[in-house]
């Protein structure tokens, strides 16, 4: 057996399939024929290159490029954070194997890959990044590894995305993430359909078999977006106020797209810090506009928050609420991504149409 190494190792080289595989189907084969000592069936040269053209029949029937997705074998999806990588469970189900990179409920702005996040990128067959600076990193991580093979979906590419101002730091490489748009993106039910078109339009395109399963699924994501975005237009539309207070200023495309604005404590990029001029220009315009709603999601500190309910509440003497607005990171309070979309419809709601 030893002798059809080097053959197997050419087929191997060439076709780009496990040596393990191989090795069994040429074992196979030689059963199959009755041939006893392949020692001397090898050094018969017309013999040793009929079994060649066999192997590599074989190989071609076996291993073409849609055989890697056949029946049974996943696709393994690499998703840069939480909301893409839902999004790619939904559509792809059980013919697919979903890792995250950032852990859930992770300030997404300020993480940074280790050595086990760029071999999982190295290992994944798709590879799903938000875009508009966001996963800025991910670059570097593609130029390190051979992509020979991969789908690497950014999808945002070719949407409409918020142009930004001089909003965005120059401290450890944040002016890469915030020098052009606004990525958050995944927060507008609209938006994130649009995102999973893409991841649909890639697992198709990898798993051919598939395409029936994946458009099922699809559609039914498709419409759960969609009825959410109907519910956002109907129930927003007769908003009395037109702005909120937010902790970090990630709704831009849930504002732009319902008709109010927002006014963040912080801008961006969650990890900022804001002045003490910041907060007061906040207590004087809450004072001011008769504000007495802040927005948070759980997943960050209420420090700054805090620091504003108190203040406006010594100044006029009201009870400033505090309430959530998921920025879908992770799962959290029971909730999934499409639960967290609903949760912040009820809550801008609550603080939009306030007397």
């Amino acid at each position: 057996m030893h002798r059809t190494i080097p053959i197997a190792r050419i087929v191997i080289k060439f076709f780009k399939v496990e040596y393990y595989f191989l090795i069994k189907i040429l074992e196979k084969l030689i059963r199959m024929a009755g041939i006893i000592n392949v020692v001397n069936l090898l050094r018969r040269k017309w013999l040793a290159l009929a079994l060649i053209i066999v192997i590599v029949g074989v190989s071609l029937a076996i291993f073409s490029p849609n055989s890697e997705n056949a029946p049974g074998k996943k696709v393994k999806v690499l998703a840069t954070f939480y909301p893409l990588a839902y999004l790619a469970e939904e559509i792809g189900g059980d013919r697919v194997s979903v890792r995250t990179l950032i852990p859930y409920n992770t300030e997404v702005h300020s993480w940074q890959p280790s050595v086990s996040d760029i071999i999982a990128v190295s290992n994944a067959d798709i590879i799903i990044l938000n875009g508009g600076g966001l996963d800025w990193w991910m670059e570097d991580i593609l130029n390190s590894i051979n992509t020979s093979g991969k789908l690497i979906v950014n999808t945002t590419e070719g949407l409409e995305l918020i142009p930004l101002g001089n909003e965005s730091s120059e401290e450890d490489g944040h002016a890469r993430i915030h020098a052009n748009y606004d990525p958050h993106t995944w927060l507008s039910p609209y938006m994130a359909t649009r995102q999973a078109e893409k991841i649909f339009s890639a697992l198709v395109e990898e798993d051919s078999f598939g395409r029936e399963y994946y458009q099922a699924r699809f559609e039914v994501l498709k419409e759960r977006l969609e009825d959410l975005d109907s519910k956002y237009q109907e129930e927003l539309a007769n908003k009395t106020r037109d702005v909120i207070i937010v902790a970090h200023e990630a709704y831009g495309y849930l504002a732009a797209r319902y008709g109010f604005r927002q006014q963040g404590i912080i801008g961006i990029s969650a990890d900022q810090q804001p002045s003490l001029q910041s907060i007061k220009d906040l207590v004087d315009m809450m004072t001011r506009d008769n504000i007495k709603v802040i927005y948070l999601d759980p997943a960050y500190s209420d420090s700054y928050v805090m620091m504003l309910k108190r203040e406006v509440e010594a100044r006029t003497g009201w009870n400033v609420q505090v309430m959530k607005l998921y920025l879908a990171l992770g799962p959290v309070d029971g909730r999934d991504y499409i639960g967290q979309m609903e949760a912040n419809l009820k809550a801008l709601k609550a603080g939009l149409t306030m007397p």
